[in-house]
This record gives structure tokens, C-alpha cells and sequence, in this order.
């Protein structure tokens, strides 16, 4: 029990960016469902909280939604990140809360993590990743694929050194530059979307989020039988 409480308190000290009082006043809780140790001792999640807490800036007419499992066509879902639905589009998020050098390429299947030490890593293409999060939206929610905006987000303990990236519509960078880049494009981007349509869309797409065990086992069990 010494042991839990000492290790908890570390996490506390270590992972709590910038402190608790940030997640208290997000509605990354509610969104998500994962209470503050979760999200301090999960690094996807806490990597998807910081990224939430950032696009709350934007206001609440900008619907943010995390962990979304939207079904496929053969039955199957593909859990998406963030989303979030305004006036000129739907901002598709995937959050990678990696360290080290990234090196990466739009067209190669797979992108490579360099770590101190000379230890490497391959993980599978994150563009090519939010790109069939993206068509499993386009055809659930019957929108074109141009209302669709593609961001791949590492942390700021990341480098990216070697990144090549050729479609407009898909941006890779930090997690420090996220508000900027997304307030750039919101201002460039024409409106596409009524409020009426903001707030069905959100609704439709809330009914999957916050998933049950059941959803997420079968998830997770469609993806080791893909792989």
C-alpha cells in the first residue's frame, strides 16, 4: 500500500502538466471518462488531455469529443483520438506522446522513433492512421472528404527531424504549436458548417464515445486479429 501511494504521488510530481488545477477546471474528465490517475499514469491519455485542454481555449461553440469509436462498414470501429466539429470543418486529432527523434514520411508505411542510446522504433504511419479514422467519419456522418482537416500531434519532448509531408490537409507538428496552427487554418478555412449542423453532428457522434468495456475489448480484439 506504501509502495502505491509513494508511486501515485511521483506520478503526481512528474506527469501533472503544468498542475492538477488544469484538469480540474477541463471537461476532459467528463469527455473521456478517465479520472485524474488515469490520466496521470496513462501516457496516451495524458498526452490526449493536454491536447483537449489547448482546443478548450477555442470556447464551447468549438464541440470537442475524445475516444471515439465510430463504427466501420464491416462492423468493426476505429477509435479516434479528438475531434473537433466547428464553422469551418472537423479537426481530426491523433496523439502521439512520444520522446526522442521522429523521422517520418507520408508515403512509408512505417515512421521511425530514435531514442538516447541508440534504441529504435517503428510505428505505424499516423497519417495513414487518421486517414482511415477520417474515412470511417466521411462515411458514417455521408460528408465530403473536404470538410475533413488532419492533424497528427507528438509531444513536446519530441524532435522531428526528418518529416515529410505532401497533402495539404495533413498537418504534423508539436504539441506547443497545436493552438496556433489550428487558430491559422480556422481563420484561413471557409465556413462549412452551420451551428445546427455543429450541434447534430456532435450529437450523433457522442452516442460513441465514452464506450463500454464491451466496445473497447472488441476493438482491441479486431485489431490483434488485423494484425
Amino acid at each position: 500500500m506504501e509502495f502505491l501511494l509513494v508511486f501515485l504521488l511521483l506520478a503526481l510530481l512528474v506527469r501533472i502538466p503544468p498542475n492538477q488545477d488544469r484538469f480540474k477546471t477541463s471537461g476532459y474528465k467528463e469527455a473521456s471518462g478517465h479520472s485524474l490517475f488515469e490520466t496521470l499514469l496513462d501516457p496516451g491519455c495524458s498526452g490526449e488531455f493536454l491536447i483537449y485542454s489547448c482546443l478548450e481555449r477555442f470556447g464551447e461553440e468549438h464541440k470537442l469529443l475524445t475516444n471515439v469509436y465510430v463504427p466501420k462498414e464491416d462492423g468493426t470501429t476505429t477509435e479516434i483520438d479528438l475531434i473537433m466539429i466547428t464553422a469551418t470543418g472537423i479537426y481530426v486529432f491523433e496523439s502521439k506522446n512520444y520522446s526522442g527523434w521522429i523521422f517520418g514520411d507520408e508515403n512509408t508505411k512505417f515512421w521511425t522513433q530514435s531514442l538516447k542510446g541508440g534504441k529504435k522504433f517503428r510505428f505505424y504511419n499516423p497519417i495513414w492512421q487518421n486517414k482511415k479514422h477520417i474515412s470511417a467519419l466521411q462515411k458514417h456522418l455521408r460528408l465530403g472528404n473536404d470538410v475533413f482537416r488532419s492533424y497528427i500531434v507528438f509531444s513536446e519532448r519530441c524532435e522531428l527531424k526528418k518529416m515529410f509531408v505532401h497533402s495539404p490537409e495533413v498537418k504534423v507538428m508539436n504539441r506547443n504549436v497545436l493552438f496556433r496552427e489550428v487558430e491559422d487554418d480556422m481563420t484561413y478555412f471557409p465556413e462549412v458548417l452551420s451551428i445546427w449542423e455543429i450541434n447534430q453532428i456532435h450529437s450523433d457522434l457522442s452516442k460513441y464515445a465514452l464506450a463500454d468495456a464491451a466496445t473497447k475489448q472488441a476493438h482491441i480484439d479486431a485489431m490483434r486479429w488485423r494484425n
